[in-house]
């Protein structure tokens, strides 16, 4: 259980340094889409939207449906956790920004004896710390293009 807790929160910490380092440009996504007039180019809450893609830019990217509001990104492995992967998927429900129009989820596999990956429990907390992290970045995205 404090293996699973400590990869959760490198997890999370990776995401959180290198959110800042830019993230995933998709066409039409740049800094203008970030603004209330962009909230009708895409189906889903733009700061939301935006917060994903910076929040989560450390893992690879796999589809992203601006449209429908689901963004998957696939296996991430921590260099410095070799034998454990995550991958997650983000479903942003409204088109408000609001704490429940977000939902993270996370999948774990470790590495066995026989170099098989298994699917592994995940803390609790970590897709909840995830949320937390987008709404926040979000929060801010919003903050700043008010002003």
């Amino acid at each position: 259980m404090v293996l699973v807790r400590g990869a959760a929160v490198a997890l999370i910490a990776s995401g959180l340094m290198l959110s800042g380092c830019g993230g995933v440009h998709l066409p039409g996504m740049g800094p203008k889409t970030v603004s209330a007039d962009a909230q009708s180019g895409i189906g889903v809450n733009a700061y939301l939207w935006r917060a994903t893609l910076d929040t989560l830019s450390f893992m690879p990217l796999l589809t992203a449906d601006p449209w429908g509001g689901v963004v998957n990104y696939d296996w991430y492995t921590d260099p410095q956790s070799p034998n454990e992967r995550f991958k997650a998927t983000v479903f942003i429900l409204d088109t408000r920004l609001r704490a429940d129009a977000l939902n993270v989820t996370v999948t774990k596999e470790v590495r066995n004896e026989a170099g098989q990956w298994t699917a592994a429990p995940v803390a609790p907390q970590t897709e909840t710390d995830l949320e937390n992290a987008i709404l926040t970045k979000a929060r801010q995205l919003n903050l700043s293009n008010a002003g």
